[in-house]
């Protein structure tokens, strides 16, 4: 995407706070329910999980925004993806310029000014609680020594 300049910076770091730019907020647990129908001829080769997890994705909220032609897309990139993996170079080209347009990275989500919203349920989940590394490291130094008899 070249010629877009550098993506905005955040509200707080900014030096004229009347001059708003609105960002799209993406639902932090993704889009919900089953993902479009495949929209590219039967015979392209996709990965259906891979589709899956893509419409699952807080972006997909926001492609779905934007309709058909978004949905084809993101297919295109599917397809694409597949064919870089197996080391198409041309191929590995096309998703880096893909992954830009969808959103896929957290610079291009700046640039197109998207922000995942806050996960309010996220505050309210226990956590686990930290343990410290030299902890761990001693507890695994000790299973091998022990060769894992006490524990």
């Amino acid at each position: 995407m070249a010629g877009m300049g550098p993506p905005p910076k955040p509200a707080s770091q900014r030096r004229r706070t009347n001059a708003t730019i609105a960002t799209t907020q993406l639902p932090a647990e993704g889009r919900q329910g089953e993902p479009p129908a495949w929209p590219l001829a039967a015979s392209a080769a996709y990965d259906e999980q891979t589709w899956r997890d893509l419409w699952s994705s807080p972006q997909a909220a926001a492609w779905e925004r934007l309709g058909i032609g978004c949905i084809r897309m993101v297919a295109r990139y599917v397809v694409l993806l597949a064919e870089a993996e197996v080391g198409e170079p041309k191929a590995a080209m096309e998703v880096r310029q893909l992954e830009d347009r969808l959103g896929l990275s957290p610079m291009a989500m700046r640039r197109l000014l998207w922000e995942i919203a806050a996960d309010d349920t996220a505050a309210a989940r226990p956590r686990p609680t930290p343990r410290s590394t030299a902890a761990t490291r001693r507890e695994r130094v000790l299973e091998v020594i022990d060769g894992g008899r006490a524990s």
